[in-house]
């Protein structure tokens, strides 16, 4: 007699009342991690002053610490969140693509670290300001030319953070959306579609085509922004799509005994 070979596919498992289940566990956390990675975009209006003249604000004369340290709150939350969405979502990539899956989180790591260091030299030009403007013997035209230095660290190493590793990011999350179907397709598409527009605007940029802060550069970063941002709220709001993959997780994630 011929072995029986027919495979049974998952099947749901009954939560308990009150209990969430692993998968929605995932998507809503992931959801609120990428909502959370936006909370830096006022630091546009926050470090103008430093932007538009960092002399002056280092001698005391335009801008606020305040304002200063706020925004770098914001970016180093961001960089904290956005490493915390490849963590929180890897038990569940890694059944994908533990290639892509770690490759996700490399990426993050690396837009994190280098957030780290470009608020860094933010807080080295809050200190200039704090410790050294107005003391005896220190050269307002040294303390400029340390500041310029700083801010055009703070200006490189934001484009290869938060513009150019978004692209690493993206593709990977992309790929793994698409092939496990956790999300409608319009959402992978979209990340296939913003990630090279937005490699090809930050090569224009490091080659001086135009600034960071160029029309064209913002609608360059628009369609990866509404990626990520309109992923985050489907996932809160939604959660992921029920497949053999989030009903197998489901099934194994269930605590001994529920």
């Amino acid at each position: 007699m011929a072995a029986n070979t027919e495979i049974t596919p998952p099947v749901r498992i009954p939560i308990p009342r009150g209990r969430m289940r692993p998968t929605r566990r995932i998507s809503l956390s992931v959801g609120i991690l990428y909502v959370l990675t936006f909370v830096s975009i006022p630091t546009l209006g926050l470090y103008a002053p430093i932007k538009e003249n960092v002399r002056t604000f280092i001698l005391g004369t335009a801008g606020s610490t305040s304002a200063l340290q706020v925004g770098v709150l914001s970016e180093v939350i961001v960089g904290l969140a956005g490493i915390s969405t490849a963590v929180v979502l890897y038990p569940l990539t890694k059944r994908i693509s533990q290639t892509a899956a770690l490759g996700l989180v490399a990426a993050r790591l690396l837009e994190t670290c280098l957030i780290f260091v470009s608020v860094v030299s933010l807080l080295t030009i809050m200190t200039l300001r704090s410790d050294l403007a107005g003391a005896p013997g220190t050269s307002p035209a040294m303390l400029a030319t340390m500041g310029h230095g700083l801010l055009a660290n703070y200006t490189w190493t934001f484009l290869l953070s938060q513009s150019l590793m978004p692209v690493a990011c993206d593709l990977l999350l992309g790929y793994l959306l698409f092939r496990s179907a956790l999300v409608p397709r319009i959402f992978p598409i979209v990340a296939f579609i913003g990630a090279p527009l937005l490699l090809a605007s930050d090569i224009a940029v490091f080659f001086g085509a135009y600034s960071p802060v160029s029309p064209i550069a913002v609608l360059a970063a628009l369609p990866v922004a509404v990626f990520e941002l309109s992923l985050g709220i489907w996932l809160i709001i939604k959660g992921f799509k029920t497949t053999p993959l989030t009903l197998g997780y489901d099934a194994i994630g269930q605590p001994a005994g529920a």
